[in-house]
């Protein structure tokens, strides 16, 4: 196996095969949309052919700054929210090995998010480890004024620059912002930091493959072009062009839907790797605010198996049957572990001497599936060969590919997000934010 395999077979309990290939003609049609910018949202779809319009020089332009950056820091701080913080970090969690953060010596930096909360604790916190440490600041914001991360940016550059001075904070410093607008561009021209580009068709939580993803993941050491190599492949897998029986990211799009439309109404992704846990964090983003709306949407919920099926596991196998599975599953793992026998074997795993702790780990995970199917919740499961920049970024174009497809399926925008500016303009109204007068009274007169 050498791409992202896709498995349909574990809900076929429920529904029919035929109720999936119906939606064939469909799946066409709403790919057509995306690809020629017809549907809704089409302000935002940079995205569909960006794994194939990233360049050589823009590549090594990230790749360059990510080295200046590893060469005078030993801490790199990623600040930003939403999809600013979650595929970086995903990538990153996914293929840094588990306890590499307890090691003395690292290769790269250790990126530390912040900005993606308002935690006094943790802000302060923060500060607090890095006043006696190298650290260099990567500022992720288009308008420069989000509440999360500018405060984080506007503390975090205080400290910096009381450490090392105005002039190599400079140095440590880099924007990733709007091409000509913004608060952050402005400061970023007046102060000379090196600056990268948010496009503006390009949303949030699809923005892993530009440089809001990708040079954090670079500064971590890891092989950004294997990434885009990797979603460039799945671009070509998930075309228009290719059969709807063949095409994975529509058979996804076509399986969650039927699901949904025979009661199925919320998603439960899981896998049995610890390292993929963020992984659930971005795709619930990517799932939960593209799909959300207008009254619909199945509801996203990740799970880290299998010590969640000591919390989880019984609701999944004996609760409300409204919902399903989604698996991911890593074929082979980075490392070999057997179990040994033991003379006394008084823990009775003598059965299990000589085989690998991935068999084992394979079983478990067959075994909740075909546990869960017979408990009435339909499985659906994605296996990556590995885990690796090459497939990771394979699994991530086939997540934004399908929820494309879901959303017009659904029949909403998969690219807007009004709750979320709901939010914005509510917490700017009780900050009494100017500019938000008439928003400020309208609200506080409902809180009296």
């Amino acid at each position: 196996m050498n791409t992202l395999q896709l498995d349909l077979s574990g809900i076929f309990s429920t529904i029919s095969p035929e109720a999936v290939e119906a939606w064939a003609s469909k799946s066409n049609t709403f790919q057509q949309a995306l690809h020629q910018g017809t549907g809704l949202g089409s302000d935002f779809l940079g995205w569909i052919n960006l794994p194939e319009e990233i360049t050589d020089a823009q590549l090594t332009d990230l790749e360059t700054t990510a080295k200046k950056l590893q060469t005078s820091c030993d801490y790199v701080i990623s600040i930003g929210i939403g999809g600013s913080y979650l595929g970086a970090r995903a990538v990153i969690e996914a293929l840094t090995p588990s306890f590499e953060v307890y090691q003395s010596k690292h290769n790269a930096p250790q990126v530390i998010f912040a900005g993606h909360n308002i935690g006094e604790d943790y802000l302060s916190e923060l500060i607090a480890f890095l006043r006696d440490k190298r650290f260099g600041i990567i500022n992720i914001s288009k308008s420069g004024t989000t509440t999360e991360p500018a405060i984080a940016f506007r503390l975090l550059k205080a400290l910096l620059e009381e450490q090392v001075g105005r002039d190599e904070a400079r140095e440590r410093i880099v924007a990733i912002t709007d091409k000509s607008r913004g608060a952050l561009r402005t400061l970023a021209d007046k102060e000379g930091y090196k600056t990268f580009i948010i496009p503006d068709d390009i949303g949030g939580r699809f923005s892993v493959l530009t440089p809001v993803g990708l040079l954090p993941i670079a500064v971590a050491g890891f092989d950004i072009r294997e990434l885009v190599r990797g979603a460039r492949e799945m671009k070509a897998l998930v075309s228009p062009e290719v059969p709807f029986d063949q095409n994975p990211a529509a058979l996804y799009a076509a399986a969650r839907n039927s699901l949904y439309q025979a009661g199925k109404k919320i998603e439960i992704l899981g896998n049995f790797h610890p390292r993929l846990h963020y992984i659930g964090e971005w795709w619930k983003q990517l799932y939960g605010e593209s799909e959300g709306k207008d009254g619909k949407g199945i509801f996203n919920a990740s799970v880290d198996f299998s010590a969640d099926l000591h919390s989880m596991g019984q609701w999944i196998q004996e609760g409300e049957r409204n919902i399903f599975e989604t698996i991911i599953s890593v074929e082979r793992p980075d490392h070999e572990l057997r179990i040994q026998s033991d003379t006394e074997n008084l823990d009775g795993l003598n059965y299990l001497a000589g085989k690998r702790v991935d068999e084992v780990n394979k079983m478990a995970e067959l075994g909740v599936r075909v546990a869960h199917i017979d408990g009435g919740v339909p499985n659906i499961r994605i296996t990556l060969p590995q885990l690796s920049a090459y497939y990771i970024g394979q699994l991530f174009y086939f997540f934004e590919k399908a929820v494309g497809i879901s959303g017009y399926m659904l029949e909403v925008n998969p690219f807007n997000q009004p709750g979320v500016e709901a939010y914005k303009k509510n917490m700017f109204a009780l900050l009494e934010k100017p500019g938000f007068e008439a928003e400020t009274e309208a609200i506080k007169s409902r809180l009296k």
